[in-house]
């Protein structure tokens, strides 16, 4: 696998990112772009991660095509296309979001009416819009899966898959997001086998964060967190995905605020790797 992250900012050149690429030892990243970037720019950090050999992995929509305003997610659904048209132009395999929501309390909200079957069927027609807009050949739209919105599991996943019916929608694989309840915690590195067993034909980029669970009472409370700062066996993980994934299949990093803490963390990941005898793409 080519285990990566995001550059985390501010820099004032072109050359002052390639010296911080480097640093952080990145195999994969997120696009440090976007469809609003001038050419030129976009130009420039394409070249240096193909001189160094790093994959761009990534370009993230994160907006809300459901957001209750209409304006709002007419104008969030065409910024989703051309993101889509910019990974398609670029060659990066994996435009992706999150499918979001009606509520009002947020794009990424819990609310019931995540889970309705109207819901639902906006999604897949939402989905079929932007593919069948953009109409791309080589990159493919992909959403992250959420603790609690669809897709929360693998067989969602599948379904939805299955629903959208276009060849250039995959998946987007982040685990942690779908171990949303203590019995997937409990056994978590068994579902992570199951996800990736079932999905691994579709999965186009990983994301990799840590978890761990704090009882209170009788109520679990489940957070994220940096690897090394939960209770995931990452040797056991990494030996998961080396089995399903190509290798050099793109695991990114993510939610870290500064570089200091993705160094912590990709020496940690490093180490768990060379424990599962798992190559992390180094140059």
């Amino acid at each position: 696998m080519k285990l990566g992250g995001t550059i985390i900012g501010p820099w004032d050149s072109v050359s002052q990112w390639e010296e911080m690429l480097l640093a952080s030892r990145f195999r994969a990243i997120a696009a440090p772009f976007d469809c609003r970037t001038p050419r030129k720019e976009a130009d420039a950090y394409c070249e240096i991660a193909q001189k160094h050999g790093v994959t761009i992995a990534e370009v993230g929509v994160w907006k809300n095509l459901m957001d209750p305003d209409e304006a709002r997610a007419k104008e969030n659904t065409a910024y989703a296309k051309a993101q889509l048209r910019l990974a398609e132009e670029r060659n990066v395999p994996c435009c992706v979001n999150i499918v979001g929501t009606s509520s009002k309390a947020g794009w990424d909200a819990a609310d019931r009416s995540n889970y309705t079957e109207e819901t639902y069927d906006r999604i897949v027609s939402i989905t079929r819009d932007i593919l069948d807009s953009v109409q791309p050949k080589r990159a493919f739209y992909c959403i992250e899966p959420m603790p609690w919105m669809v897709p929360d599991g693998p067989d969602e996943y599948l379904k939805l898959i299955r629903d959208v019916d276009r060849k250039q929608f995959a998946a987007h694989m982040d685990f942690v997001n779908m171990i949303n309840c203590p019995r997937r915690y409990l056994g978590a590195e068994a579902f992570i086998e199951e996800c990736f067993s079932k999905l691994a034909p579709y999965i186009k980029s990983t994301h990799v964060k840590d978890t761990y669970m704090q009882p209170t009472e009788l109520t679990a409370v489940l957070r994220e967190c940096a690897p090394g700062k939960g209770e995931l066996d990452f040797a056991r993980v990494f030996s998961i995905i080396d089995r399903y994934l190509p290798k050099d299949a793109p695991v990114l990093m993510e939610h870290m605020q500064t570089n200091e803490q993705y160094k912590a963390a990709y020496d940690y990941l490093a180490g768990c790797a060379e424990s599962a005898g798992v190559s992390l793409g180094q140059p």
